[in-house]
């Protein structure tokens, strides 16, 4: 009886019964193997904006989408004067609008800009209503909605929080507004 017949071993893994040359031909075989190739990432998608960003502060703000004006947040006028000055089209006109109906009505309301959005409030970082533009329309939040009346007619998931949403074709009642306004401006504030 011979060694390889009682063992059992493949002669690749013996060099002295199989001249040597196969375990060299095997190590040579997997070292030249090559890894599958890394799957390649989805491209990164662009940032919705509408205006390129730019460092130089002369430099128009950039909209995001909807035409939501992209401010730096800030407190005092300067912030939401820049914010409405970037509102595109017709929500410009309708943002100076707003704003001198809400400063008429409430001579000492607070402005600040937060999430891309003018605040107002009465009270040390309170605040009573907020503005965002939309595509279609530019949505008036009333922080403490659900207390005035009448109710403006927006709903929300949050359950003291009504919308007044105004679209470019349908007029603004200012004696309303003003009404809310000054209302919402006595509840108390939203702390954000």
């Amino acid at each position: 009886m011979t060694l390889s017949s009682r063992i059992k071993v493949p002669l690749a893994m013996c060099p002295s019964i199989s001249g040597g040359d196969a375990m060299a031909d095997r190590i040579s075989a997997t070292s030249t193997r090559t890894t599958k190739p890394a799957a390649k990432r989805p491209a990164r998608k662009p940032a919705k904006t509408v205006a390129a960003k730019s460092k130089d502060p002369a430099a128009a703000p950039a909209l995001l989408s909807g035409g939501n004006p992209q401010i730096a947040k800030g407190d005092g006028e300067g912030p939401v004067q820049a914010y409405i000055a970037a509102m595109p089209g017709w929500k410009s006109d309708l943002g100076r609008r707003l704003d001198a109906l809400i400063t008429r009505t409430v001579p000492s309301v607070r402005k600040a800009v937060k999430w891309n959005s003018p605040m107002y409030g009465v009270e040390e970082k309170t605040w009573f209503l907020g503005i965002h533009c939309f595509t279609e329309y530019v949505k008036v939040a009333f922080f403490r909605g659900a207390a005035l009346q009448p109710l403006p007619p927006g709903g929300s998931k949050q359950k003291d929080v009504r919308y007044l949403d105004i679209r470019e074709d349908e007029p603004l009642d200012e004696a309303q507004f003003a009404a809310w306004v000054k209302q919402a401006s006595e509840l108390p504030g939203e702390k954000m």
